[in-house]
């Protein structure tokens, strides 16, 4: 017996699962939202060069609104607003994308985020209700007000609004009430919006500075918008139009306090892939952080995870810097990473672009390269026996420093009974900085199954470090 159906989906299940497990972090709801009015700016842009939204397109700033006596949270973007179709078609249905249609339509005019049509309902993860006031950009366009408590059941109503776009009203539940808090807020907009491509003001900021000489001097007060974002990154723009402070400041704003780099590598690819971003060579340091993350990854410059395993090459985990790529395929919740075939070939091009900025240093700056020996050394022996394609570009600059280096460690381990012992062989690898004796370890392991022979690291160092 054959039979074929549809699996039913009950509706009043619906709230409570994507409350408690949608997202991984409650704290993504408001990236989700600002994404959305991201979104909507940028749709409105890409009509408006297309002359199919007409007029000016005025002041495009995103307003991030927090009352704490109403206990809402407010989402403004003056953007290409929902009729009450739209509102009936996007809003209803659950994982129904209007992202995905325009993207469909519009290909290649213009820079969505979002893609599963799961990120609005991101809101009832903090939210007891959630009202959408929307004004569309259509000529004659009525404006419309839908509300939700959480339950299967909606109300939508027309409204008077003057201003183009949509307000995204939070009415925020009790257990979520620490994001009715200012500081809590800012916080979460400058770790998850802080390069997003349109200006997102939250409230305003008093700036100070002073007038006059002498016993006339006085502190002057201006109160001025409060702009959490930089619309504009380092790393979606030409490396023709950078200099060194540029890249410099960057790494110090992203870094604070933190000794300056050693050099950086600006990348930037479109096929097979998208791919932008800047690495950098850190200084290293006795007291340096080996297993906090430092690499950030964006898509479409909103911020995902410092996570980033499985994307950047084992060997150059300790560098620093920004990747943003929206071909990095991710699960809805924009943050755990899912291994496929593109993944592998980010992987491989960040190895190659690593080489070939290594290689370049070599030929070009030797005095430089060497000077930086000593810092750069761990990243390179360490790719050396982890990563045959990197080996294979890396052998020529890395054989002169072989024989004072590991070759000079290797005859010490092999002397006596040395290697009983693996705690002294990492032992003498941190004292060469490698500094990575969780991720060495298995690539030891591997090496030599569950003995460590003194053939087999013989055979592994000398083919890594040409001693």
């Amino acid at each position: 017996m054959s039979e074929k159906g549809q699996i039913a989906v009950q509706t009043e299940n619906i709230f409570p699962i994507i409350k408690k497990f949608l997202y991984s972090d409650q704290e993504i709801f408001l990236r989700e939202l600002v994404s959305n009015a991201i979104d909507a700016t940028s749709k409105l842009q890409t009509l408006s060069s297309r002359g199919v939204a007409k007029g000016e397109l005025g002041d495009l700033t995103i307003d991030i609104v927090l009352d704490e006596n109403a206990k809402t949270l407010t989402i403004r973007d003056r953007g290409i607003g929902l009729t009450e179709d739209e509102a009936k078609k996007y809003l209803n249905q659950v994982a129904l994308s209007s992202a995905q249609e325009f993207i469909e339509k519009y290909k290649g005019e213009s820079n969505i985020i979002g893609h599963f049509g799961l990120g609005f309902y991101s809101a009832f993860m903090v939210a007891e209700k959630v009202d959408v006031i929307s004004l569309s950009y259509q000529e004659g366009a009525q404006a419309i007000q839908w509300s939700c408590d959480g339950s299967p059941e909606y109300t939508i109503d027309s409204v008077e609004k003057s201003d183009r776009g949509t307000d995204i009203v939070l009415h925020v539940s009790d257990e979520s009430k620490e994001y009715l808090e200012k500081n809590k807020i800012d916080e979460l907009l400058k770790k998850y919006c802080r390069f997003l491509p349109f200006p997102i003001r939250f409230g305003t900021r008093t700036e100070y500075d002073w007038e006059g000489e002498g016993d006339d001097r006085k502190e002057i007060k201006t109160e001025v918008d409060n702009i959490i974002n930089s619309t504009d990154p380092i790393w979606k723009k030409n490396p023709t139009e950078l200099n060194d402070e540029d890249y410099k400041k960057f790494y110090s704003d992203l870094y604070l306090f933190s000794q300056p780099p050693l050099f950086w590598i600006h990348l930037n690819i479109d096929y097979p892939f998208n791919l932008t971003g800047v690495l950098y060579f850190p200084k290293l340091t006795s007291g340096m952080d080996w297993q906090k993350n430092k690499i950030q990854l964006y898509s479409n410059q909103v911020y995902v995870t410092d996570e980033v395993k499985g994307i950047v090459p084992e060997f150059l985990m300790m560098l620093h810097g920004v990747i943003d790529s929206p071909d990095i395929p991710l699960n809805v919740s924009r943050s755990y990473l899912q291994s496929d075939k593109q993944v592998k070939k980010i992987t491989t091009y960040i190895s190659k672009k690593v080489a070939e900025k290594l290689e370049e240093l070599f030929k070009n700056d030797r005095e430089g390269f060497e000077s930086k020996w000593n810092d750069i050394g761990p990243f390179v022996k360490y790719g050396m026996i982890t990563d045959d394609k990197f080996y294979d570009k890396a052998k020529d600059f890395a054989k002169d420093h072989a024989e004072s280096g590991l070759s000079g460690f290797i005859n010490k381990m092999l002397d006596g009974d040395a290697l009983k012992n693996i705690n002294t062989l990492f032992n003498e690898l941190r004292d060469l900085k490698f500094k990575i004796a969780s991720g060495l370890s298995e690539k030891l392991a591997d090496a030599f199954g569950n003995g460590y022979t003194e053939t087999g690291v013989d055979q592994l160092f000398q083919k890594a470090f040409g001693g």
